[in-house]
C-alpha cells in the first residue's frame, strides 16, 4: 500500500507546518532520507488522529515529529558507531531556480555542515532541547512537556548543548557574497594547479574532514595544515589532467563546492572561512548521499 502522504489542501495542518517538521527532523537526524521516513511516520499518525480533539495542530505536530526523531537517532547512534570513517551530514544542495518549502525551511535558519557535525556529537534528548530552544524559538514549558521533563531539566541539556556548540564551533560572521568570491579564486587555482595561491587561500591550520562511508576512499584521520590541503587539491589536478569541473553551489544554505568527474558527481564540499581564508573544508563523497544532488546537478 502506497503511504507517502498526498498532494494536501493549503489548509491541511500538516501541509501548513511540513516545512518547519522538516526542518526539525533533518537537523535532528542529518539525513534526508531519515527526516523524510519520519515525516510519512507523522503523517500517517495524525490521520488517524481525530484532529478537532487537539488544542494545538502544531504542538501535537511538533511533538510527535520530534519523539520519532529521538527514537530514530537512537539507532542511528548505534549504526553510526560502525560507520567506516567519518559520519558527515547528508547535503541539501539548492538547484538553480529551485525552491522546495524543505529548502525554504532548511535555508531560513542555521543548518550549515558545521552545525550539524558538531550536533553530532550531542546526546538525542540534548540535541532535540537544543534545537527547539535556540533555532526553533520554543519555551522550557512547551519543550519540557514534549521531553517529559521538568523545566530545569531542560534548561539544563539546553545550557550544555549549547556549551559544546560554543566550543567546537568556530564562528565568523562572513557576507555571502565574501565567502562565494574566496571559493571563486579557490577553484581558479585548483583548476589551474596553482599551489601558491592555493596555499594562500587556505588557513594555516585548515583541517579536511572526508566522509567515503567506506564505498570509496577517504581519510580516516582530520587531514591538517594548508602545506597538505594544497597538495592534495594539486594531487587531485594533477591526477585527473585538470579534468575536474568545480560547480559552486548553495550547500546548506551557504556557498560550496560539487566536483565532478567525467561528468559525475565525485563529492560535495561544505567550507567555513573567515572571510579571508578557509579554517575547514568538510567533503561528503559517500555515494548513497551524493545520489539526490546528481539527480539535481542533472536537471
Amino acid at each position: 500500500m502506497d503511504t507517502t502522504p498526498p498532494a494536501a489542501e493549503p489548509t491541511d495542518p500538516f501541509a501548513a507546518l511540513r516545512p518547519r517538521l522538516f526542518g526539525i527532523a533533518y537537523r535532528m537526524l542529518g539525513t534526508r532520507a531519515d527526516a523524510d521516513d519520519v515525516l510519512q511516520d507523522a503523517w500517517l499518525r495524525w490521520h488517524r488522529t481525530d484532529a478537532a480533539t487537539l488544542q494545538s495542530a502544531e504542538a501535537w505536530l511538533v511533538t510527535v515529529v520530534t519523539r520519532l526523531a529521538i527514537d530514530r537517532l537512537r539507532a542511528a547512534k548505534v549504526e553510526r558507531e560502525a560507520y567506516v570513517g567519518w559520519w558527515l551530514p547528508e547535503p541539501l544542495v539548492e538547484a538553480a531556480d529551485t525552491h522546495t518549502p524543505e529548502t525554504a525551511a532548511e535555508l531560513a535558519s542555521d543548518v550549515s555542515v558545521a552545525f550539524l557535525w558538531v550536533l553530532e556529537r550531542l546526546a538525542p534528548e540534548e540535541r532535540a532541547a537544543y534545537l527547539l530552544r535556540e533555532v526553533f524559538d520554543h519555551d522550557y514549558a512547551d519543550i519540557a512537556a514534549l521531553l517529559d521533563k521538568s523545566e530545569a531539566a531542560c534548561r539544563q541539556l539546553v545550557h550544555r548543548a549549547g556549551e559544546r556548540v560554543r566550543q567546537e564551533r568556530p564562528r565568523f560572521d562572513v557576507p555571502r557574497q565574501a565567502h562565494r568570491r574566496l571559493l571563486e579564486r579557490f577553484v581558479q587555482a585548483a583548476r589551474s594547479g596553482e599551489r601558491e595561491a592555493m596555499k594562500a587561500l587556505l588557513d594555516e591550520n585548515v583541517e579536511v574532514l572526508s566522509d567515503g562511508g567506506g564505498r570509496v576512499p577517504s581519510f580516516g584521520q582530520v587531514l591538517h595544515g594548508a602545506d597538505r590541503v594544497t597538495n592534495l587539491y594539486w594531487a587531485v589536478g594533477k591526477r585527473t589532467e585538470n579534468h575536474a569541473v568545480y560547480r559552486i553551489a548553495q550547500i546548506n544554505g551557504e556557498p560550496g563546492l560539487l566536483r565532478f568527474f567525467d561528468g559525475r558527481l565525485e563529492s560535495a564540499q561544505a567550507f567555513v572561512t573567515d572571510g579571508e581564508r578557509i579554517v575547514t573544508i568538510y567533503t561528503v563523497r559517500n555515494p548513497d548521499k551524493l545520489a539526490r544532488i546528481e539527480l539535481l546537478s542533472q536537471d
